[in-house]
Order: C-alpha cells, then structure tokens, then sequence
C-alpha cells in the first residue's frame, strides 16, 4: 500500500511539474505574441522537457475532461451563413482525394523506403488524421505505437509552428495574443447558459461515441453547441479560462509525448517528421491554392483545412486566427473518414504482393 502511495504520489508530482510547465511556457508565449499560446507554449515547453529527461508525466486524467470543452468552444463559432458555403466545401471535399493519394502516399513511401517502416506503422505515421485517431487505428492494426505516436507529435509541433509563421508572415494573418476573440469572462454567463453548453459537453461526448465519430469527445460537443448556437438557444462561448486551461492541458500531453524517447529515436523520427510534413505542406498549398481558385474560399482557410495536423489542433488553430472552424473542421473529418476506408485497401495490396 505505502509503495502504491508513493508511486501515486511521484505521479501526481510529475504531472503537476508537466502543467506548470505548461502554464508557464504558455503565457510566456502569450506575451511575445505567439499564435495558439497556451497550446503551442505547453507543447513545446514539455518536449524540451521530456527530452531533457525531466520528472514529468503527462495530465492523462485531465484530457478526457478537457476535450469536450474544446468541442463545445469550437461549436460557438457555427453561424447560420455557414449552410450558405456549403457548395463551395462540396468541390473542397473532391479535391481532397487526390491530395492525400500525392501527400499522403509520398509520406507512405518515405516512411517505408528511407525510415523502414513496416507497412501498418509507415501507414499510420503518414496519414494527415488526428494523432489519437491514427494511434488508436495503428495498435489495433500491429503498428509500432511509439513510432506512430512520436511521428504524428512531431508533425502536429512543426505543422502548428510553420501554419502560425505562415500566417503572421506571409499572409499577414495574426491571433493578436487572445486567439482574434473576445475575452469571455466566468461573470457573463448565466445559470441556463451555463447549463446548456455543460449538456452539450457531456451529452455530446455519448453522442458522438454512438454515431462512431472520429475523435467523437471533440465532435460530438461541437455538434450540440453548433446546434444550440445556430439557432441561438445559446449566443456565447464557455468562458476563456476555461478553454485557457483545456489547451494548456492539450498542449501538455503532446509535448509528453515524447516521455521515454532516447535522444536517437526523436532524432531520427524528428528527421524523417521534418521531411514529411515539408512535403505535405507544400502539397496542401498546393491544393489549397487549387482550391482557393475554384470557390471562394479565402486560401488561409483551404490551407488549415489541407494542413496535416490533427482535426482538434487545427480547428484550434483556425479559432486563434479568426478563421471559419466548421469548413476546417469538417474538411479534415472528410479526411479522416477517408484514410480509415482506405486502410483495408492498402493493406490488401500489400498482402498481395
């Protein structure tokens, strides 16, 4: 029992280090302007951590929590004008096929050819889905979880650092410290709104595990608020705090991804991360340009939407810069839905040869 304590206790500590961490870096990222804050400062403040070989663990316990209050953020931004776009995300969503046979099978074949990768591990890691998705998606295939794991962490850091580059220095495009949104304070919400986006959060996640949704803590809570916000049952966002805390926390657990990892393994999956997601970079401005040029979407927007980050980052990403989070998000749940079909197919190729 005192050994059990005790081990509870070195947990607990290691996890409180890894958020203060977290919290520290974050705001020292919200005060030199960082986009994504106190998600990127977490991030990257607990990978230097862990590869330091820091006392820290990641806040396991507290990202089930979390997540759905994410969902329920990124639902407030559901507008009734988004039924209006919907048939300029129709020709999105068709281009999105070709894009992942050229990015997606480049990134395959690297992680097979130069990295030496097994078939379902080289899969996995070069897939643009969420990193949880294509974790949970790989084990149960007999894919290296390490591997997928370190290899989609690395991608979300270097997707999130490059997009918020791009966009603060090409495009011109910047968070401007509070994610392009108003300050909601704990004060401005009433009981029944409160009562509302909580019924949301919790009933959400059932729901979203009952239809089989891909990341369904996340889309599941942004379905009912983007229900409730659409037809105005209620009209502001959980309050910044606590959407504060969840990225923290968010922020927190990707940097521990990289818990364990000798400095060879991150060296070499950090290698091959930078190669592939510089591939599929260019690729999805490429597309996204495509894209851009067919509809009316602003290409800041195509490119969150053809980035290969994970559908919860992005659409993070894309509510720090002030950007259309429901053409985000569904687009890189299209994609998400397309890399899990096609997975047998490419599986049963290989079987056969």
């Amino acid at each position: 029992m005192k050994a059990a304590a005790g081990f509870t206790e070195t947990k607990t500590a290691r996890t409180a280090l890894a958020l203060l961490i977290g919290i520290g870096a974050g705001g020292f990222a919200y005060l030199i302007g960082m986009p994504l804050p106190w998600m990127l400062g977490p991030m990257i403040g607990n990978t230097i951590a862990a590869i330091l070989h820091a006392p820290i663990a990641p806040p396991a316990r507290l990202r089930p929590v979390v997540i759905p209050i994410i969902g329920v953020m990124l639902g407030s931004g559901v507008t009734p004008e988004i039924v209006e776009a919907l048939g300029d995300w129709a020709i999105s969503f068709l281009v999105l096929p070709p894009f992942l046979v050229v990015a997606a099978g480049a990134s395959f074949l690297f992680y097979r050819r130069i990295g030496k990768y097994d078939p379902v591990t080289a899969y996995f890691s070069a897939m643009p889905g969420g990193l949880n998705e294509m974790l949970i998606l790989g084990a149960e295939q007999g894919g290296d979880e390490k591997r997928i794991a370190l290899a989609h962490a690395s991608r979300i850091l270097l997707v999130i650092g490059f997009v918020a580059l791009f966009f603060g220095l090409v495009l011109g495009v910047t968070s401007g410290g509070q994610g392009g949104q108003r300050w909601t304070g704990l004060w401005e919400l009433g009981l029944a709104e409160y009562a509302v986006l909580a019924a949301c959060a919790v009933a959400g996640v059932y729901l979203g595990r009952a239809l089989r949704l891909p990341a369904a803590a996340v889309l599941g809570p942004m379905l009912l608020s983007g229900v409730a916000h659409f037809f105005h049952v209620v009209d502001v966002p959980p309050p910044t705090v606590l959407v504060i805390a969840a990225q923290v926390v968010m922020g927190t657990v990707i940097g521990c991804r990289f818990i364990g990892a000798s400095a060879r393994e991150v060296g070499q999956d950090l290698f091959l991360g930078i190669f592939s997601t510089i591939g599929m970079l260019i690729t999805g401005l490429g597309f996204a340009a495509v894209v851009a040029a067919l509809t009316d979407t602003d290409l800041s927007q195509a490119f969150l939407a053809y980035s290969p980050g994970g559908l919860t980052e992005m659409s993070l990403l894309a509510f720090a810069m002030g950007g259309d989070i429901a053409y985000v998000s569904l687009t890189h749940i299209v994609r998400i839905v397309l890399v899990i079909f096609a997975a047998p197919l490419v599986f049963r190729w290989f079987g056969r040869r």
